[in-house]
């Protein structure tokens, strides 16, 4: 066999700080998620074909088994919290703002063929580490506050497996720290709505269990919107 399981199995066995897994589930979609627009910290909700959607998740969260679910506070993230706990057997949920979406600010309404073209935003998408947005965030400090918010979680509920329900930008963020991959590098992690992720930590070491599972996982090769101005004249 490859020599790989056998450093983690070392690292599992010998490794000294907090001991957990951590999971991580987008919310389900709404009507904005299709239509291309930026939701950032508006209240929006579930629409019926996003419940459906996470309802549909319920199987794989039975067999995830998390002990506690952590939701962000926004009702998109919280509904699907509840709809997932509800389904599995009544898993405690606890709010943390510390894991709800990045500020957008004036951005928020905002569709994607307009939002392409403003210059602010033109200059966020090459320098989102350093830039902040209308909101007041880079995308550094929003790593920093995912982050803390798992750590401080797992520290808390050693040896359990602990379900964030959250935001895309936002997860891709603590799994590129957990991963140790540049932060630059964000954007290529795919984080499809009411899907699943999961780590095992081990002090400063984390294996990655899986990215983005799915029960349909054609659902990753579609666009999660369509661009009019993508569209064929």
């Amino acid at each position: 066999m490859a020599l790989g399981p056998f450093y983690v199995a070392d690292k599992i066995k010998h490794g000294v700080g907090m001991r957990g897994v951590a999971l991580f589930m987008r919310h389900g979609e709404t009507a904005w998620n299709r239509e291309g627009r930026v939701m950032g910290r508006v209240p929006i909700d579930l629409d019926e074909e996003g419940r459906a959607q996470v309802a549909a998740s319920i199987p794989l969260a039975r067999g995830i088994k998390p002990d506690l679910i952590i939701t962000s506070p926004l009702p998109r993230a919280r509904q699907s919290a509840d709809i997932i706990a509800d389904g599995i057997g009544g898993v405690p949920i606890i709010e943390d703002a510390q894991i709800a979406e990045v500020q957008y600010g004036r951005w928020e309404g905002m569709v994607y063929d307009d939002l392409i073209d403003d210059p602010d935003y033109v200059h966020y998408r090459k320098h989102p580490l350093e830039t902040p947005t209308p909101g007041g965030e880079t995308i550094a400090q929003v790593q920093t506050r995912g982050v803390e918010a798992v750590n401080r979680a797992v520290a808390a509920n050693e040896g359990r497996r602990i379900l964030f329900v959250s935001h895309g930008d936002i997860i891709r963020t603590i799994l590129c720290h957990f991963m140790s991959m540049e932060l630059r590098n964000f954007r290529r992690i795919r984080v499809d709505n009411a899907t699943f992720s999961a780590i095992q930590i081990i002090g400063d070491f984390a294996e990655i269990k899986f990215l983005n599972l799915l029960p349909d996982p054609g659902r990753a090769f579609v666009a999660p919107f369509v661009s009019k101005k993508s569209k064929p004249v």
